[in-house]
């Protein structure tokens, strides 16, 4: 039955029985629901097995260019769901399941998340993986095999608590383990130079210190299509030498050795305070680059034997953000000393391969690193970035003398760091930004100098994510009525989905689609009682706060407005507003101290406001620990508002705001990254706009104008809630939240959370009183789900096909 999309239950029901036969040695009756779990990924994995070599197999006979995606993220969370509806097993599953006594939903919660992510940079690049699969496009992922995530959040007393995310506790069913293919990457050392006899600098490496990067392969399903893409994530470990002088010298070397390695794969992001930190990161993004650069050359040689020179022909390499940069020097390594190209030769040959994907405008989140430690580390790579960065300061002194003045601020080396955005946007023949803000913004600020030297690399590609799992497999009512009134034409051109629109008025219509809503948002209602103990009434605004805690993401004007509306209540218990639930989950990075203050806030209004009877019928605020892919699923079908709130300019895209959409919840949102073409499709009408616009934050920024203190001398309301803070109403002592206070007070608001107060306050009564029109509100649900499909990855993978990487389907 490897072939075709029917399956009868009759045959994977013998499937499954035989498999828990023989490798658990039991009956059904006997087997666990884990036991259930790895029976299934067997099935499943036996099924793609084959297409997957297929697969591999036609790329190379046909020579196709393929594309290889480097990211030190990919948040794909979990896999059996999804790989069982892309290959068209889901419904005859379900009913095996039940006919051996077994509920599917139970099965699913027996698997991990993968702990290979943090954010929307690894869950975008985990949709276009998805989407470049279910498209039939030649592409692949490359990234690091953590052994431990990000961190397992745990909320004790109001504090977040990381505890190791270790996800391969158990063995991982999707990994095939592929140590033929391990590749050597070398550390520190000596660099040699000579001159060969043509006049050509050798260059020769001494005392390295030599890691093996072992790949694990993941496939990647495409929709019922046969097609099976790869992620690959490489392993460090220790190489072990025969010769060594005494078996004590050999025990404590590699004792030492080992722990050193494992730490290159151990954990996502290392804290980098220390100098030992941010060698670890840098290793890291070398380990990942100079393993996938040596697979990509080996490939091309073996698939295409052709000369290296027409490498832009059959490879093309995208960045998902700064981290992997150094596969641009890496190249240039290869090429040069292993290969014996020049200089020049092997920079056309580079500069035609990569291309740049930028992820933010924030000073500090685009990478520098320190020459000293970036010198030691990578002694060769160090000698090329230089050569790079003299070539490029060289080219601007002389071809374009009116930069002159702006050099220092261009040059990839300067003020001893070496900027990496820098390096990315010199190496790459096309830069693009994720929203049509942001790369404005790229253009017209943060990199106008580049911009103004190399306009034709700049491009922008709005993120994207893809409708088959954060609709069709999260939300499967949701999924079966768009399917019952415009046909399944939508899973596979999503924009389809714009037919939705000729129901947006019907009544009968909108009345199924608030109640697919309504049993969402009982089901979550379920969720959270099981985990919080709370019970909260589904009747109420389900308002959805779910993304990474940081300061410019604004949780805390949420929770400042949460608070105003509390003692609003309190002053006047008969107040008529619409019952509201505040459900968050977050997870604040464990050295950032201000983050983890405004978690513990949050849960330190929500404990006052959960157990205040006065307002126990109007108000609940919710926090879920340990927010995960998993979890945003849970969350996502029940919203009715999704709280985008990033100060404007901030945010590059955003792609919670798409999937929140895409489920029918009603954006309340700045100006920002892709809410502004939210806010083109669907109108202002049919979401909730507040606050300064980018360009007025921007003015801000660079000509001041703004006072805090201002705001706090004369609105009564924001007065009371600081107060509230300072005076230790939220905490078990006065002093618990003064640093959120002085934070606001003397660094002058900087993320602008008193500015937009008063405008998010309007908003948000203009949401209260919407709500209350069911009819209204289940209009603007469904205009929003119409054009949501603009935002599948579908669509953005296809713009980066046509505009940047010129792919071919299979």
């Amino acid at each position: 039955m490897s072939t075709g999309s029917v399956y009868t239950t009759e045959w994977l029901k013998k499937r499954v029985i035989e498999v828990i036969s023989k490798q658990f040695g039991k009956s059904v009756k006997e087997a666990s629901k884990k036991d259930m779990y790895f029976a299934l990924a067997n099935v499943v994995n036996s099924e793609i097995r084959e297409k997957w070599q297929n697969t591999n197999k036609k790329y190379n006979e046909n020579g196709h260019k393929q594309l290889y995606y480097l990211s030190m993220e990919f948040l794909i969370g979990r896999l059996l769901r999804n790989n069982l509806l892309n290959c068209g097993l889901l419904q005859v599953t379900e009913k095996v399941m039940e006919e051996l006594g077994f509920q599917l939903d139970a099965i699913l919660e027996e698997e991990e998340d993968a702990g290979l992510g943090n954010g929307g940079l690894g869950r975008l690049a985990a949709c276009f993986l998805d989407s470049l699969a279910s498209l039939k496009y030649p592409g692949h992922g490359f990234g690091i095999r953590y052994r431990y995530g990000l961190f397992e959040q745990r909320i004790i007393h109001g504090n977040q608590v990381e505890l190791p995310d270790n996800w391969l506790t158990e063995p991982y069913p999707w990994e095939t383990r592929k140590e033929d293919e391990a590749i050597i990457v070398q550390f520190h050392g000596n660099v040699h130079m000579f001159k060969r006899n043509d006049g050509s600098l050798e260059f020769k490496y001494e005392n390295t210190d030599k890691v093996l990067a072992i790949p694990y392969d993941v496939p990647i399903v495409g929709y019922q299509n046969d097609t099976v893409n790869t992620l690959r994530l490489w392993s460090a470990e220790p190489i072990y030498y025969d010769k060594v002088d005494s078996l004590d010298d050999m025990f404590f070397r590699d004792l030492n050795h080992q722990h050193s390695i494992e730490q290159i794969s151990g954990f996502l992001y290392p804290d980098d305070s220390s100098l030992e930190g941010k060698e670890l990161r840098l290793k890291q993004q070398y380990f990942l680059t100079s393993a996938t650069i040596q697979h990509i050359i080996k490939q091309f040689k073996n698939n295409y034997r052709l000369p290296l020179t027409r490498l832009h022909e059959k490879v093309v390499i995208q960045i998902n953000d700064t981290h992997p940069t150094l596969a641009i020097p890496e190249l240039m390594r290869i090429l040069m000393d292993e290969e014996r190209f020049g200089w020049d030769e092997a920079w056309e040959i580079t500069t035609n391969v990569f291309a740049y994907t930028n992820h933010t405008i924030m000073e500090e989140a685009l990478e520098t690193w320190p020459i000293d430690l970036f010198k030691n580390l990578l002694p060769r790579i160090y000698m090329i970035v230089h050569e790079i960065n003299e070539r490029f300061c060289k080219r601007l002194w002389f071809d374009y003398p009116e930069m002159r003045e702006r050099i220092p601020n261009m040059a990839i080396i300067a003020y001893g760091k070496i900027h990496m955005a820098r390096l990315a946007m010199v190496g790459s023949f096309s830069v693009n930004g994720v929203a049509k803000l942001h790369t404005k913004i790229l253009k017209e600020k943060v990199m106008n100098d580049f911009y103004t030297i190399e306009p034709h690399k700049f491009n922008n590609k709005t993120n994207g994510i893809t409708h088959r799992r954060w609709l069709l497999q999260i939300n499967p009512k949701l999924g079966n009525l768009i399917t019952e009134l415009i046909g399944p034409q939508w899973i596979l051109r999503p924009k389809q989905m714009i037919h939705l629109l000729k129901y947006s008025k019907d009544r009968t219509i909108l009345e199924k689609f608030d109640r697919v809503k309504n049993k969402n948002k009982q089901t979550l209602a379920n969720y959270i009682y099981e985990q919080t103990g709370i019970k909260v009434d589904t009747s109420s605004i389900f308002d959805v706060h779910i993304k990474r805690l940081h300061e410019y993401k604004r949780q805390l004007l949420n929770v400042f407005h949460i608070i105003y509306l509390y003692h609003e209540l309190k002053d006047n218990p008969n107040l008529d507003i619409t019952p509201r639930t505040f459900i968050f989950g977050a997870k604040a990075a464990p050295g950032y101290h201000i983050a983890k203050e405004i978690i513990k806030l949050i849960n330190s209004v929500a404990t006052k406001v959960n157990n205040d009877p006065d307002v126990k019928d109007k108000l609940k605020v919710i926090f879920l620990e340990n927010y995960n892919v998993s979890l945003a699923e849970k969350i996502i079908p029940a919203a009715d508002v999704s709280e985008q709130i990033s100060t404007a300019s901030k945010e590059a895209s955003g792609t919670g705001n798409m999937k929140l959409m895409m489920n029918g919840a009603l954006t309340i949102g700045t100006l920002d990254g892709a809410n502004v073409e939210i806010c083109e499709l669907v109108g202002k009408e049919n979401m909730f706009i507040f606050g300064l616009k980018a360009e007025e934050v921007i003015a801000f920024y660079e000509q001041g104008g703004y006072d805090a203190r201002d705001i706090y001398n004369t609105d009564d309301r924001i007065r009371r809630i600081m107060d509230l803070l300072n005076d230790g109403e939220f905490g078990k002592q006065s002093i618990e939240f003064k640093d959120i206070y002085y934070h606001i007070l003397y660094h002058n608001d900087p993320y602008f959370v008193l500015k937009d107060f008063e405008s998010y306050l309007e908003a948000h009564e203009l949401i209260d009183q919407t709500y209350r029109d069911k009819y209204t509100w289940t209009h603007k649900s469904a205009v929003n789900i119409a054009h949501s499909g603009k935002f599948s990855s579908d669509q953005t993978i296809q713009e980066y096909v046509n505009d940047i990487w010129k792919i071919k389907k299979l």
